[in-house]
């Protein structure tokens, strides 16, 4: 990492891949560093925007706090889609045509399952998990997950039961989102504030072209 990176008020797009993919290298099997960094982070460690989602009322109210409060650091984007017996879970990059590491993909996605599995206190899986590209030891990462996992995908998604997403958490404390999210919502609209005009306008193009811009520009003063 350059020593500039102290001095830095934000870490771009390039840089942040590059840290995960540094870290993949040390790592070398994918699969390992998806499973081991997604089950042996203690929650309390994470910050207050990830730290909310985990003290959600249930495995949905986490989900979508999840998607909301990701736009304050990474430049990842959450699609989520609830039919029928499916909840579908796709992520995307702001910014950038560039695909992300595989391990930030990963651990992306394993995160997501995480969050319910510790949230409700049950051994929670996944119907199926979608990847782009190669992601290791697939035996290991049907095995975490519970479910088969696809190489080769269009896109990068995981889907879950969606009946799921009605458990309650064990670790749901509302005195605690009391304070969070109103910190959380202004912090979000000041960060939405800061876009350069260029990066709204690819932003707000983007996903014009899939349909429904509504369901991607949460209002700065609303809450969760």
């Amino acid at each position: 990492m350059p020593l500039t990176i102290i001095a830095e008020p934000v870490v771009t797009t390039t840089k942040y891949f590059a840290i995960w993919q540094a870290y993949s290298d040390l790592i070398g099997d994918t699969a390992k560093g998806i499973i081991e960094l997604a089950t042996v982070y203690e929650t309390a460690k994470y910050p207050p925007s990830v730290l909310a989602t985990y003290h959600a009322r249930d495995y949905r109210d986490a989900l979508s706090r999840m998607t909301r409060y990701k736009q304050l650091c990474p430049p990842e984007s959450l699609r989520i889609t609830e039919e029928g017996e499916h909840c579908v879970i796709e992520l995307e990059w702001q910014y950038t045509e560039q695909s992300g590491p595989p391990l930030l993909i990963g651990i992306t996605l394993a995160n997501l399952l995480e969050l319910g599995r510790r949230g409700t206190g049950q051994p929670l899986t996944a119907q199926l998990v979608e990847f782009t590209q190669a992601m290791g030891d697939l035996r290991a990462l049907e095995a975490y997950f519970g479910c088969p996992v696809r190489i080769g995908a269009k896109s990068n998604r995981l889907t879950l039961h969606r009946k799921d997403l009605d458990l309650s958490f064990l670790s749901y404390n509302e005195e605690l989102l009391v304070i969070l999210t109103p910190v959380l919502n202004e912090s979000l609209g000041e960060h939405q504030g800061s876009r350069s005009i260029t990066e709204k306008v690819k932003w707000i193009m983007k996903r014009s072209l899939t349909g429904d811009i509504q369901t991607f520009i949460p209002s700065p003063k609303s809450s969760i």
